[in-house]
């Protein structure tokens, strides 16, 4: 049944941890100023100072989701159709949250639907292109 849960609401999840611990929660207008500021920062070989913010931090753990999710995707089980499902309840939660409330309504949340959106598509494109290679249909049909 773990397997139906989408990993990608590990992130939007800790977004919205996030944005809770803000003053104000999702009525913040803190939150694009929250996910710019600086983590840490990483000296380059051009002597000049990469700078990690908390939402490039998010949406790079969100990337190595999203290509677990699509791996998880090519299986043709029964499973994956409710994983599908889920993902697309996923991807309406994060557009409401990014329509409606003032601290979802930044780039690395936009970014985060985007994602969520994506795991829906190639999930059901991959789930009706593997299904229909199992079950085999003839040119001659189409």
């Amino acid at each position: 049944m773990f397997a139906a849960i989408p990993l990608l609401a590990l992130p939007v999840l800790i977004y919205n941890a996030i944005v809770l611990t803000l003053p104000g929660g999702f009525t913040s207008i803190d939150a694009a100023a929250r996910m710019d500021q600086q983590l840490f920062a990483v000296p380059m070989t051009s002597h000049l100072d990469w700078s990690v913010s908390l939402g490039d931090m998010l949406l790079a753990v969100a990337l190595v989701v999203l290509f677990i999710e699509l791996l998880k995707s090519t299986t043709s089980r029964r499973i994956a159709i409710v994983n599908h499902a889920l993902s697309l309840l996923l991807f309406v939660i994060a557009l409401v949250e990014f329509l409606l409330a003032p601290a979802f309504a930044t780039s690395t949340f936009f970014l985060l639907g985007l994602m969520a959106l994506l795991d829906v598509l190639a999930g059901f494109i991959v789930t009706i292109v593997a299904a229909r290679r199992d079950v085999g249909f003839s040119d001659d049909n189409f």
